[in-house]
């Protein structure tokens, strides 16, 4: 869709600066809301091996009437197949599951830090890329120190990292690390998943002098921060809705205001990636 701008990665490749998020969309309902995102103009779907849901993905893509190269695939790999053998072997499960002959993304879903093993796991990406099987490969929910020790021990250098990010949690200082690297920061759960983002005063009454929903002002936000917002959204309205956000933009005031709701605890879940262990 030529109204979403496109973000070039240090790669050479390009992804739209607005993705689909596909958690929980399963089965033959999922197809159909896959389908739906497509039609509506999305052409970056985000999945993961732990969604169990990457066959329903490879099935809208199939029957989406989108050319494959028009789209942008994601996939990511669990904590327990870090190990290098199992890691290679989890990806070409992964591009089974789907009957894709290639991701476009493949990110390491955690670092899993005590576990310890994520090196290997990102040895075994570099070399999927080698093999054909990804065509950009990245990380998601890595701290700093996880960066420099994967780009340090390899030279290679994720295109993305997915993170945590939303109002509440703005991640400044990781945002600016990403930048300094050159690997573009992918927000997950952009809304905010569930709690008051959406009915937050403060970006009630910013949102209305847009005449804008409070949705489409925080994925703006994203937007102008050089982030790659992936809402997930059944509704045909509400997915149409998430990427009408490019015909306006966010006074650097109002950006201020938004960002000023950020909180040092303000994971949704305290998923901490120094210390937490996604399996």
């Amino acid at each position: 869709m030529s109204s979403i701008p496109q973000i070039k990665l240090n790669d050479g490749t390009n992804i739209p600066a607005v993705g689909f998020g596909t958690y929980k969309l399963n089965g033959r309902e999922g197809v159909k809301s896959i389908i739906s995102a497509i039609h509506n103009g999305y052409r970056l779907l985000d999945s993961a091996f732990n969604y169990e849901n990457e066959g329903a993905v490879g099935e809208a893509v199939r029957q989406c009437g989108i050319s494959r190269d028009q789209l942008r695939i994601t996939s990511k790999l669990p904590g327990r197949r870090h190990q290098y053998d199992q890691a290679l072997l989890t990806i070409e499960e992964s591009l089974y599951r789907a009957q894709l002959d290639y991701y476009d993304i493949y990110l390491i879903h955690w670092p899993n830090p005590i576990t310890g093993k994520y090196l290997e796991a990102w040895e075994a990406l570099v070399e999927a890329k080698k093999r054909g099987m990804i065509k950009s490969i990245g990380v998601s929910n890595f701290l700093p120190e996880h960066l420099d020790c994967i780009i340090k021990e390899t030279g290679v250098t994720p295109s993305i990292n997915q993170v945590e990010l939303h109002p509440y949690f703005s991640q400044a200082k990781q945002r600016a690390y990403d930048k300094k690297l050159g690997i573009v920061t992918e927000a997950w759960s952009p809304l905010g998943r569930a709690n008051d983002l959406l009915t937050h005063p403060i970006l009630k009454e910013i949102a209305k002098n847009y005449h804008k929903s409070v949705g489409q002002l925080i994925l703006r936000w994203h937007v102008q921060l050089g982030v790659v917002p992936i809402p997930k959204a059944t509704s045909d309205q509400r997915q149409k809705e998430n990427l009408d956000i490019f015909d306006f933009d966010i006074t650097t005031e109002d950006m201020q205001k938004i960002d000023a709701l950020s909180k040092p605890d303000g994971r949704l879940k305290g998923q901490d990636p120094s210390k937490y262990e996604e399996f």
